[in-house]
């Protein structure tokens, strides 16, 4: 995948994207020297990003969360540097956005700069296996609120319909038609179709571009 300097994943809760986040940073690492994933996810107060700090670490890749990140702190909170997303333009970065509208807020704090810089990508995260982005209408509206809230238009889709553990290649198939309603009703591209890494290979051929996931490891 080619990205910008900011990479911006936003969705609904539950959408799936603090996996891909934490994909793409790693993918993103083997491109470039610096790279940093910032999770500004301050609707859910665990901040899961912060679960493979040990990964990043490992891979050089630098993490900005919350001081309170998988603590048991219900407090949302900003990180203390978050400004350095914006202000260091040697740094790449995956950002992981909060849920819906209100996790959306977080990143109008950086609307200004980000639309100045103009080298991002804005991509919404959907599911059509979430209750509330069924289909294409549902996840148009969703978007809109967000585009509200930061300030900041899409500039791209990733489709991530899963249904957890028991997805398979035809559940995953059937989400195309769906992201690409998506896409008709929006006028964004599809940028891309997510696979966990188990059934990469069986649809490889079949959907592009698709990224390869391997899931989080869920802390005991």
């Amino acid at each position: 995948m080619h990205y910008k300097r900011l990479t911006i994943l936003c969705g609904h809760y539950g959408s799936g994207k603090t996996n891909i986040a934490v994909n793409m940073a790693l993918d993103l690492r083997s491109q470039r020297e610096r790279v940093a994933i910032a999770d500004l996810d301050i609707v859910n107060p665990y901040f899961r990003s912060k679960d493979s700090e040990e990964t990043f670490q490992q891979h050089d890749i630098r993490l900005i969360c919350s001081e309170f990140a998988s603590s048991n702190v219900d407090l949302p909170s900003m990180p203390a540097d978050l400004y350095s997303i914006t202000d260091d333009r040697e740094m790449s970065v995956i950002m992981d956005i909060g849920g819906d509208d209100r996790g959306a807020y977080a990143l109008g704090r950086l609307r200004d700069a980000i639309l100045t810089e103009n080298d991002y990508e804005m991509l919404m995260v959907v599911n059509k296996f979430r209750p509330l982005t069924p289909d294409a209408p549902a996840a148009i509206e969703v978007m809109r609120e967000i585009e509200a809230a930061c300030g900041i238009p899409f500039s791209g889709i990733i489709n991530n319909s899963n249904l957890a553990g028991e997805t398979d290649a035809s559940a995953v198939l059937g989400s195309v038609k769906y992201a690409e309603e998506v896409s008709k009703l929006s006028g964004l591209p599809v940028v891309l179709t997510t696979v966990e890494e188990r059934l990469y290979d069986d649809l490889k051929d079949k959907i592009s571009p698709l990224f390869r996931l391997r899931l989080q490891a869920r802390p005991v």
